[in-house]
């Protein structure tokens, strides 16, 4: 009897919150299933709260789903929109550094690495001359057998610029500290991976669903320190449903009273009441942007309006 009430009460709070969402798909152009697009504005866990996700079956094949990049600049979003001929959807994907202008994660193109993972991290004070080895995650388009079938995947990825190949596991890996500035595909910690083979593939982190439950693995990821995940901001996240359908989310954020944004465990909640069965966290706060036909859904919290970035993930029809 406790075990069914127990699933009554889940069930009653998935509608709650799926109540919340409102199919805008023909405010931005879209009247077919292919792509779809929802809106939430009001509150959320007491606070103001508005985000967007589209919708995107995977199993259209007149869709084109790939990612891009610059070398050394950052673009907009709007300007990789105008670049790649007006694609259907365009978000921002990986993090970066503002030095060099380049990415800080995976970033596979047409089947080709362009962007490669930060895989050893040199530690600070009495470790200085130690490293910290991780795997980052990445989200991306397998293809699997002889006739190249494609799954949506989220990974713990290992990237090498000597190879050309992806490497992954499915579960995350313990970070571990050494002398060496390079984590090494032969390193004995790495037994458990494989080739990854991915025609489009875009990088964040930390994963925040895994096998149908909300699964946060920063600590083994050391994406932010301290109780930083507790914070609300800006986010871009991805995931993909049971059926194939790629989940883009995006919510807005750090404006009192409008769309405070949300914690970490607050867009695991979300990616899970909209299906997502494996769900990943990408570069949030300012550079958080989702444009869909060209229109902006949330509005960026940079002053500026939409920050440049180099690498975001696109959808063409």
């Amino acid at each position: 009897m406790k075990k069914i009430l127990i699933a009554i009460i889940m069930g009653l709070s998935f509608m709650q919150t799926n109540a919340q969402w409102k199919d805008v798909s023909e405010v931005f152009g879209f009247y077919a299933e292919s792509i779809k697009v929802f809106e939430w504005q009001g509150t959320y866990h007491d606070s103001a709260f508005k985000a967007y996700y589209v919708q995107i079956d995977t199993k259209d094949n007149k869709l084109k789903i790939n990612s891009d990049t610059t070398l050394f600049r950052r673009l907009t979003p709007m300007q990789f929109y105008n670049r790649l001929n007006k694609p259907a959807v365009v978000v921002n994907a990986s993090f970066f550094e503002f030095k060099n202008n380049t990415n800080l994660n995976l970033i596979v193109k047409d089947d080709q690495i362009v962007s490669y993972n930060i895989n050893s991290m040199l530690n600070k004070g009495k470790d200085t001359f130690t490293y910290t080895h991780v795997l980052a995650s990445a989200i991306g388009m397998k293809k699997n057998g002889l006739f190249k079938k494609k799954e949506l995947d989220i990974a713990y990825t290992f990237t090498d610029s000597a190879m050309s190949k992806v490497y992954y596991q499915s579960n995350p890996l313990t970070p571990f500290k050494d002398s060496n500035s390079k984590l090494n595909l032969s390193h004995p910690k790495l037994f458990q991976l494989a080739p990854w083979n991915v025609s489009w593939a875009v990088g964040g982190g930390p994963v925040l669903i895994r096998d149908e439950q909300i699964a946060i693995s920063n600590e083994e990821e050391k994406k932010f320190a301290g109780k930083a995940i507790l914070d609300r901001h800006p986010r871009t996240a991805m995931g993909y449903t049971k059926d194939g359908k790629l989940m883009i989310l995006a919510i807005q954020g750090r404006m009192k009273g409008i769309a405070v944004g949300a914690t970490l465990n607050e867009t695991a909640s979300l990616l899970l009441d909209i299906g997502c069965i494996e769900g990943l966290n990408l570069d949030g706060g300012g550079s958080s942007c989702l444009l869909v036909n060209g229109k902006e859904t949330i509005k960026p919290s940079d002053p500026t309006g939409e920050r440049p970035v180099p690498a975001i993930l696109y959808v063409s029809q």
